[in-house]
């Protein structure tokens, strides 16, 4: 049997992809298999991974006829996997030698549903270790206990999927897959569901993943309408907490990060096409008016006074009928 399917989606990654496979090698074993997903790369990515499905071991070549975001293609992956734990990376990031191994040795000594690790934010020259905001390592506790406070960082904002390992059993549950057609921020539903509903999960202190930012062809680079896709993610998020068995203990968090990420977006609203920041002011005051109104008038209470009047502003701002729904 596979003990680990690693899921890595590529799309026009020319420049990255080769620096991806390698590390790939440096961690394969008989028993890990590579699905390498092109999510129809328009460079020569599908060349480089044709190279690759040939002289990497355990490498499996998927390719879409259509780019369907990320989401979809780690769905793709999802769906092709064999192993008994599976894990994900992206196409333009990196691994240290072994690390897989070492993953899989911790889930396995812990015995939970997922794992959470650490990570190396790589900017240009500049390494930045990046820590899951979970202070007890190596202590197998449940995932719904970590969600919260509200007013703090926690698990649930550490939302990357590459981070961490995670039993076949989620998967058979429905837990990993993503909200097809997402095309940024499809690991915030995904996280929140994981810690609302899987049994039991850990934080550990390994480093081995090196995370590519401020790459140019990255959505979280690039001003377009594709970034809006924040919206429909967080909306997901407080649908799905208002209909959790513990929605008023929860909400306020799922509210209150809503808020945080629309104030984030707007203060930076420069770096996207006028058409575009026009579109977020416009969405986002519609989100605003969807949420449970008591829980954001805490939520904004709650804000330092630059954010929470951003925000209250933007509340006030009429929506046509067409952007609220």
């Amino acid at each position: 049997m596979v003990k680990l399917s690693v899921i890595v989606p590529f799309y026009n990654v020319q420049q990255y992809a080769p620096d991806t496979l390698r590390s790939l090698r440096a961690n394969a074993r008989d028993d890990f298999e590579f699905i390498l997903v092109d999510d129809c790369s328009r460079d020569e990515t599908p060349d480089i991974l044709e190279r690759a499905a040939l002289e990497l071991p355990g490498a499996v070549h998927l390719r879409h006829e259509t780019n369907g975001g990320l989401a979809t293609a780690r769905n793709t992956g999802l769906d092709a996997a064999r192993g008994e734990y599976l894990t994900f990376l992206d196409g333009d990031d990196w691994l240290a030698p072994g690390y897989f191994g070492q993953l899989v040795a911790a889930i396995e000594e812990l015995g939970c549903d997922f794992v959470r690790t650490d990570h190396v934010q790589c900017t240009a020259r500049a390494r930045t270790v990046h820590r899951v905001p979970h202070g007890r390592r190596g202590v197998v506790m449940n995932p719904r206990e970590v969600i919260l406070p509200a007013d703090r960082s926690t698990s649930v904002d550490y939302a990357y999927a590459w981070a961490g390992i995670y039993h076949r059993r989620l998967a058979d549950a429905g837990l990993l897959h993503f909200t097809d057609g997402l095309r940024t921020a499809e690991d915030r539903p995904w996280i929140w569901r994981l810690h609302r509903e899987a049994e039991s999960f850990a934080a550990v202190g390994l480093l081995g993943v090196f995370y590519r930012r401020g790459v140019a062809s990255s959505l979280t680079q690039i001003g377009d309408v594709r970034q809006l896709d924040f919206i429909k993610a967080f909306d997901q998020v407080v649908q799905e907490t208002a209909a959790d068995r513990d929605a008023d203990e929860l909400l306020p968090k799922a509210v209150r990060t809503y808020c945080a990420i629309i104030s984030h977006h707007l203060g930076s609203i420069e770096r996207f096409e006028p058409p575009v920041a026009r579109k977020l002011k416009s969405m986002s005051a519609a989100a605003l008016k969807r949420m449970p109104q008591g829980v954001l008038d805490d939520a904004l209470d709650s804000m330092d006074v630059q954010r929470a009047t951003r925000l209250r502003r933007l509340r006030r701002r009429p929506v046509s009928a067409e952007v609220a729904a």
